[in-house]
């Protein structure tokens, strides 16, 4: 893809992988914009995809054979660990603003990933280099399945370990895909809120059983995903533009709650919503919509993706 960088770099290209990281598990925490986007933008995402696959069985043959430093040098060790520092220092330092600003502010909150959504649809279709039949297949495929799922009635799925180990290898490989958000698959499975309490209360086994899951689909899915992009990149950058213009149905801010229920963990949460006008919002809720502070949020996504986009442009 030609985004691949030398394996050994100076201190200040660590800094830069950490901050690179960190952007990733910035936007890995909001249902808005995947960490694989923040990854294909800065010019990290062939080398990550590359370092993914080596994690294999004889890279293990290495390390048994010609010792740690070897088998470090063939996985990109150096890249890896401090790529995922970056991403783990970003979610934990983020998930108790999230959670706060989700409970106080939920109107502006979901019009920022709102924005963000339509950043990375935007750059998406950029990524799409041939236009032809079987690519508008594909968009519209990916659109009307984002939008069933999305209509879904929710069920609460169990907050058990096995579960959350279950969330978290579906959730990764959408992680490193560019254009799909974690935490959105998260959202839709009903394990968002599981985790982002996990995190606040650093339950650690919810949190090491969400990690060892990660880690299963990640060495699963980046051999997948890496072929997937080799044969048929137009049609799953396609797949994945129609997913995420689909999955606006779920992000828009003002909803009608039609149905609730209440979690085990005594918090009334919303079963079934339906999308409704600011206007509709007010008249039904009695509550403000924020309209003018909801649009400032929504431009605030989208410039935010897309400044990103032009400087990394601009760096290489």
């Amino acid at each position: 893809m030609g985004l691949f960088k030398t394996r050994e770099g100076s201190k200040r290209e660590l800094v830069g992988i950490f901050i690179r990281g960190a952007a990733m598990g910035a936007a890995d925490v909001v249902p808005g914009v995947s960490g694989g986007t923040i990854a294909f933008i800065t010019g990290i995402y062939g080398r990550l995809l590359d370092a993914l696959k080596s994690l294999t069985p004889m890279a293990l043959l290495t390390l048994f054979k010609q010792g740690p430093m070897a088998f470090w040098k063939e996985i990109d060790g150096r890249f890896l660990l401090t790529l995922f520092l970056g991403i783990i220092f970003s979610i934990i330092s983020l998930a108790k603003v999230v959670s706060f600003s989700l409970d106080n502010y939920p109107i502006l909150v979901w019009s920022f990933f709102f924005g963000l959504v339509i950043a990375s649809v935007i750059y998406l279709v950029r990524q799409i280099r041939q236009w032809h039949i079987k690519e508008i297949i594909a968009i519209i495929t990916g659109t009307v399945v984002a939008v069933v799922i999305s209509l879904v009635r929710p069920v609460e799925l169990p907050d058990e370990w096995w579960m959350v180990l279950l969330a978290g290898s579906v959730a990764i490989c959408a992680m490193i895909l560019p254009g799909i958000s974690g935490s959105f698959i998260l959202l839709l499975m009903g394990m968002y809120k599981v985790l982002i309490h996990a995190l606040e209360e650093f339950d650690i086994i919810l949190l090491m059983s969400f990690s060892l899951g990660c880690l299963v689909g990640l060495l699963a899915f980046s051999h997948v995903l890496s072929a997937l992009l080799k044969r048929y990149e137009s049609i799953v950058f396609s797949v994945l533009t129609g997913f995420l213009i689909g999955s606006l149905n779920l992000l828009w801010p003002w909803k009608q709650v039609l149905e609730t229920t209440i979690n085990r963990h005594g918090d009334i949460i919303p079963l079934v919503q339906v999308n409704v006008t600011p206007s509709k919002y007010v008249e039904l809720t009695a509550e403000p919509a924020f309209l003018g502070l909801a649009i400032v949020c929504l431009l605030s996504g989208l410039v935010l993706i897309l400044l990103l986009e032009k400087l990394a442009k601009g760096k290489n």
